[in-house]
Order: structure tokens, then C-alpha cells, then sequence
């Protein structure tokens, strides 16, 4: 293939925008903010099950309490029932029966009562333990928030580079010969580089010193010869600096 010295140098310009995108879709990819979060997703997690259980526990807890709170106000709705009935009836014997039934209703409650007392304060203790895991999770979120925000900041401004070098990229690529594009984009997909310098006898895209007999084929090579670096595959540039 054939292609104007001036054209082959700039393919070095359209190398180093594809490096710079490289570097920058890299970095991207790899934003420290990022690295954190990943760090802090086992504390999230484990934060989210003891969040889910001791919500678990409160309702468990808060049900128990009103079924307790259910049971007290049958015992005094019976309490109450009893009590009108004894007022109202004249049998010695029903007054007898009724007054055996309050005094167990009254113990009914006191035990009720005693019950109510200890889930009361069970489902307080569960309520401050929430609140607790909460004021974690609070705290968490904010942290996680906060990076989240630095990584989309990072992100834009990356994002703002690389559609310049983008732009710049295509610029070049649309100034170069179509066939002589397509070499070096296919030398690159394959060997992930597509042009390299030959600087004194030594090719940037594998920076090893070529053989004399390399180099002594390229001496032969005309100007406007594209040349593969036989080491790297990337289409070759000579200049002043090549050492030739």
C-alpha cells in the first residue's frame, strides 16, 4: 500500500486519540469512587438485614402487644357484664357465682396486665433498637451518597474529555486516505495497536530494537511505502528520528 509520508505521520496523531480514549474510558471504568462503593456494599447489605429483622421483631412485637391490649378489654367488658348482673339480680346463688367469676376476671386481668407490661416494654427496647439500626443506616446512606455524587462528577467531566478526543479523532480519521484508515484500523483490532514510530531503529509499538536485517528492508521500502513493524504489526512511521 501506498500512502504520503505526511499521511503516515498523522496516523500517529490518530494512535494517540485512540490511546487517550483508551486511558479515559479505562478510567471510567475504574473511578476510585467506585472501588469504595464496592467496598462499602457488605456493610449495606448486612445493614438492610439487621434493618429487616429488627423491623420484623417490633411488628412481631406490636402485634403481640395488641392481641395482649385486645385480650385486657374482653376481661373488662366481662368485668363490667358481671358486675351491672350483680346488681341487677336478687339470687343469692347467681351473686354467689357471679362474685367467683369477677374475682377470677379480676386475676385474669392482673395477669393480662403484667403480660401487657413486659411486651410494652419489650417493644420499646425494639423501637430504640430500630431507631439505632436506622441512625446507621442514615448514616451509611449518606456516605454512599456522597460518592455516588463524586463518581457522576467524575464521570461528567470524563465524559466531556472524551467527546473531544472523540471529535478530535474523527477529525483526523475523516483527513486520511480511506484504504490507508482501514489498515490501521484493522492492525489495531487485531493487535491493539495500529501505528507505532520507528524512532533509532527502535519501534514504539513493541520498543525492541529491530534486526539490521528488518531494518535494512525498510531502508529499501519508498517513502510513501506503508511498513508493518514486524515485531508489533502496527503500521510503521519513519521520520528524521528513525535512524535509518
Amino acid at each position: 500500500m501506498k500512502a504520503s509520508p505526511a499521511d503516515q505521520n498523522e496516523l500517529l496523531r490518530l494512535q494517540a486519540a485512540d490511546t487517550r480514549l483508551a486511558q479515559l474510558a479505562h478510567a471510567t471504568k475504574n473511578l476510585p469512587q467506585s472501588a469504595e462503593l464496592a467496598k462499602l456494599q457488605p456493610e449495606v447489605d448486612a445493614l438492610r438485614a439487621r434493618w429487616i429483622a429488627a423491623t420484623g421483631e417490633l411488628e412481631d412485637a406490636r402485634a403481640e402487644l395488641k392481641r395482649v391490649e385486645s385480650d385486657v378489654e374482653i376481661v373488662e367488658a366481662r368485668v363490667k357484664r358481671d358486675s351491672d348482673r350483680v346488681q341487677q339480680t336478687s339470687s343469692v346463688k347467681d351473686v354467689q357465682a357471679l362474685e367467683s367469676e369477677l374475682a377470677s376476671l379480676a386475676k385474669r386481668k392482673d395477669d393480662l396486665e403484667e403480660i401487657e407490661l413486659t411486651v410494652m416494654e419489650r417493644v420499646e427496647g425494639l423501637e430504640e433498637a430500630l431507631a439505632a439500626v436506622e441512625g446507621e443506616r442514615a448514616e451509611l446512606s449518606g456516605r454512599v451518597e456522597a460518592l455516588e455524587a463524586q463518581r457522576a462528577e467524575e464521570g461528567a467531566k470524563l465524559e466531556v474529555q472524551r467527546k473531544a478526543a472523540a471529535a478530535d479523532r474523527a477529525t483526523i480519521a475523516e483527513a486520511l486516505p480511506a484504504d490507508l484508515v482501514e489498515l490501521y484500523e484493522r492492525q489495531r483490532a487485531r493487535y491493539g495497536l495500529g501505528a507505532a514510530a520507528l524512532v533509532r531503529g527502535v519501534s514504539m509499538g513493541s520498543n525492541v530494537k529491530l534486526t539490521e536485517s528488518d531494518l535494512s528492508d525498510i531502508r529499501k521500502a519508498a517513502a510513501d511505502d506503508v511498513v508493518l513493524c514486524p515485531d508489533s504489526s502496527a503500521i510503521l512511521v519513519r521520520g528524521e528520528e528513525s535512524g535509518l
